[in-house]
């Protein structure tokens, strides 16, 4: 699991690959036409992600409805899901994953500093006892493909079946989601932030 400072402060850490700073896969531009249309009222510019994955109409319309069940429909506060997608983004340094849900994550009531702190070893917040659950489990997913017992254990002291199912597959989603970002090259949309920087650095 990333914990240091350099995914921030110092640039990607060596045990990742670096990632492509130009497409592999370019957007369609009669996709992100249309895409730009439909997100015009929306918090999030996701015009880009939307136009690469169109390269392939089935996949991209089932896997769109999955990502939607996950973020609106599955029975997790919003605010919760918002910081495991964060957490994972972070974790696989998909720069994009991590753009578009600061701009989610705000919209949930997400402050500025309390994303920044996703990024750091969680004892460095006192997040309450709810969402440190949330976030061990993912840092668990993402080092092991399996939530340990103890992270288990702490989570469903908050979380019911339901919630739980919940809280693995948001994890498992955004995961995918980040490795596709990254491997296809896709960009960030106008407007998508960068990195946080900590509070007080602009």
């Amino acid at each position: 699991m990333l914990g240091g400072d350099q995914g921030v402060d110092q640039g990607v850490q060596t045990m990742h690959k670096a990632r492509p700073t130009t497409p592999r896969l370019e957007p369609i531009p009669a996709v992100a036409r249309k895409a730009t249309e439909r997100m015009k009222d929306s918090p999030v510019n996701a015009v880009n992600v939307v136009a690469t994955m169109a390269h392939n109409r089935t996949l991209s319309r089932s896997f769109s409805a999955f990502a939607q069940g996950v973020l609106f429909e599955g029975g997790l506060p919003r605010r919760i899901v918002e910081l495991v997608v964060l957490r994972m983004g972070w974790n696989c340094q998909s720069v994009y994953e991590f753009g578009q849900h600061t701009l989610f994550g705000r919209d949930v009531g997400l402050t500025d500093a309390e994303i920044f702190c996703v990024t750091r070893p969680l004892d460095q917040h006192a997040w309450a006892p709810e969402e440190q659950a949330a976030l061990q489990l993912v840092d668990d997913l993402y080092d092991d493909d399996c939530v340990g017992t103890a992270a288990w254990n702490a989570a469903t002291d908050h979380f019911d079946e339901s919630e739980m199912v919940h809280l693995l597959l948001a994890a498992g989603c955004y995961r995918a989601v980040s490795g596709f970002l990254n491997s296809a090259g896709v960009q960030r949309d106008e407007g998508v932030p960068d990195w946080p920087l900590p509070p007080g650095r602009s």
